[in-house]
């Protein structure tokens, strides 16, 4: 591992579920050594949570559970008692980092706050992932998946564009937000291990699940504030030059917001027609009638493979890029060059 980019680094999780866990699956596959602790006698949540292979629910065979913990090493203990504390703070003088996301309160409880952590080991970095973060009316608070992605904004303007008047606000698929957070908590991590190896001083990271959700919004959220207008998922007039457009064999990303952009799709379409027209005249013009501009541009791609656009928009730097089904995206060319996808064999599961 030490040839890696944090190979030597030693990392101490003791969280459970999505967020925390994916922070420090990011970690442990930049070489980093993580140690997961999980609670005697009922383990991770996710390992209850499944998809489960065959679908017979196990401990052992939760893919949710295998997908963010295969490369960390496991300790099971309880630091309410004396020994299970006792190794603890051990891994805690061990650990160059603590990624936890337990509750203020019981961390506070338990004595186990930076501000007692960083006494036995003041290099500590240490990143906890709360619902709303440690200080505010909110902070003790419980909030589940569907509670964090509505009080973050995001439900309000999902569907993007519903032609349900009555449409109820949703959320995305599956567990996006959750990823999400974990990818703000490993940022923020990454950060302040690189001032620690400046430095030589710790920090303490405090993530707001809600707050990291409400950036993936972030645009939206400024709109009010800066411009007065309200983002709906109700649908409006035109939209951002970007979208999901069909083709021949199911579909593509493209974007057309600047004049770079722009010039590589008309390009790739062979200047057409209808994109001489003033109401493409220009960005803002564009974004007004993206709709308009997105039905020429399905219209075109109709008999056209998502691979076919795909290597045609490489050519003049247009972003337009394929949407792949799980299977297309596992045994997709790049991933199978780059070894992205690697075969394990795990004693319950097989491979």
């Amino acid at each position: 591992m030490i040839g890696k980019t944090l190979g030597g680094v030693k990392v101490l999780e003791f969280a459970e579920s999505e967020a925390a866990p994916y922070c420090t699956k990011l970690l442990a596959d930049f070489g980093a050594e993580v140690i997961k602790i999980e609670k005697p006698g009922i383990g991770d949540i996710a390992r209850r949570r499944g998809p489960f292979l065959n679908d017979v629910p196990h401990p052992e065979k939760s893919g949710l559970f295998l997908y963010l913990n295969t490369n960390k090493r496991g300790v099971t203990l309880d630091p309410k008692t004396a020994k299970g504390r006792e190794i603890f703070l051990d891994l805690v003088k061990w650990a160059d980092i603590l990624v936890e996301d337990n509750s203020p309160k019981e961390m506070e409880s338990n004595e186990l706050k930076y501000d007692k952590l960083k006494e036995i080991n003041p290099k500590l970095v240490m990143t906890s992932i709360t619902p709303f973060g440690q200080t505010g009316p909110y902070r003790d608070y419980k909030m589940y998946h569907l509670n964090m992605v509505h009080a973050s904004g995001g439900g309000f303007i999902t569907p993007s564009n519903s032609p349900n008047l009555d449409r109820e606000p949703v959320k995305a698929d599956g567990i996006m937000e959750e990823g999400l957070c974990g990818i703000s908590a490993a940022l923020a991590t990454m950060s302040a291990l690189f001032w620690r190896n400046i430095s030589g001083k710790g920090q303490f990271i405090d993530i707001s699940r809600q707050e990291a959700i409400m950036n993936i919004d972030r645009v939206e959220i400024d709109q009010y504030p800066n411009e007065g207008f309200i983002a709906s998922r109700m649908p409006r007039k035109g939209r951002v030059a970007s979208g999901l457009i069909p083709c021949k064999d199911g579909y593509f990303m493209a974007m057309a917001m600047d004049d770079r952009q722009w010039e590589g799709m008309i390009k790739v379409m062979d200047y057409p027609e209808w994109s001489k027209d003033d109401m493409f005249k220009d960005a803002s013009a564009r974004a007004k009638y993206g709709n308009e501009m997105f039905q020429h541009v399905a219209e075109w791609a109709k008999d056209k493979t998502k691979n076919e656009i795909y290597h045609k928009a490489q050519v003049v730097l247009w972003p337009a890029t394929p949407v792949y089904s799980i299977n297309e995206a596992v045994n997709w060319v790049q991933c199978k060059e780059r070894d992205f996808f690697v075969e394990i064999d795990h004693p319950e599961t097989g491979k």
